[in-house]
């Protein structure tokens, strides 16, 4: 009879420093939380942490990277599944970014782990490779609905992307700072905007 293994994988035991992490610091804020806490409340101890990851900062940017990682993944997906604009945006609209993805459930909170790994300047060519790998999955998307619709994108594709990741950045926080008067489907009315002046609108 074969055994049942019942220790964690290591990719188990990331998943659930991640989420861990991600609790603790909504509770205590990044600069307070420490590793013994964090790894306390994943039900770790300390030497597990250690075996996964060098530091906090490491951490950070671990959990950043999946958050990229997952989301990346998550609307390849629905590209392949939605090929032509309109469909694409409707399956966006209704995803689930929040699962298994702690980050994805809390966008305050990855506004601030964005900004803490800013802070030191050695460590902003890891968010510089993300942002690149977004702005490349937004050119992507606008490369295949526009030609998937049969015409040519007025704005190059990847000015095009840059601006759709600013709008989706920009009222992401909008959103967080004033909800009153920032619409939970301002992002998409904006893409809608755009999606007409670039000329690739629904026939």
């Amino acid at each position: 009879m074969s055994r049942v293994r019942t220790r964690p994988t290591r990719d188990d035991t990331r998943d659930k420093l991640f989420e861990a992490a991600a609790r603790v610091f909504e509770e205590q804020g990044i600069g307070g939380a420490s590793i013994e806490t964090i790894a306390a409340a994943a039900g770790f101890t300390r030497g597990a942490f250690y075996s996964n990851f060098k530091s906090k900062d490491e951490l950070i940017i671990a959990m950043l990277e999946d958050h990229v990682e997952q989301s990346i993944g998550r609307i390849r997906d629905l590209l392949e599944r939605h090929r032509n604009l309109p469909d694409f945006l409707d399956a966006l609209k209704s995803m689930n970014r929040g699962a298994q993805d702690p980050l994805g459930r809390s966008p305050l909170l990855h506004m601030e782990m964005i900004l803490f790994v800013a802070r030191a300047e050695k460590r902003r060519p890891e968010l510089a490779k993300r942002l690149r790998a977004r702005r490349k999955l937004v050119t992507d998307i606008i490369e295949t609905t526009a030609r998937n619709s049969g015409k040519k994108s007025v704005l190059d594709p990847t000015w095009a992307g840059a601006l759709v990741l600013a709008l989706e950045d920009g009222f992401r926080l909008h959103r967080l700072i004033d909800p009153e008067t920032t619409a939970p489907d301002s992002f998409f009315r904006a893409i809608g905007d755009l999606q007409r002046a670039m000329g690739i609108s629904a026939a």
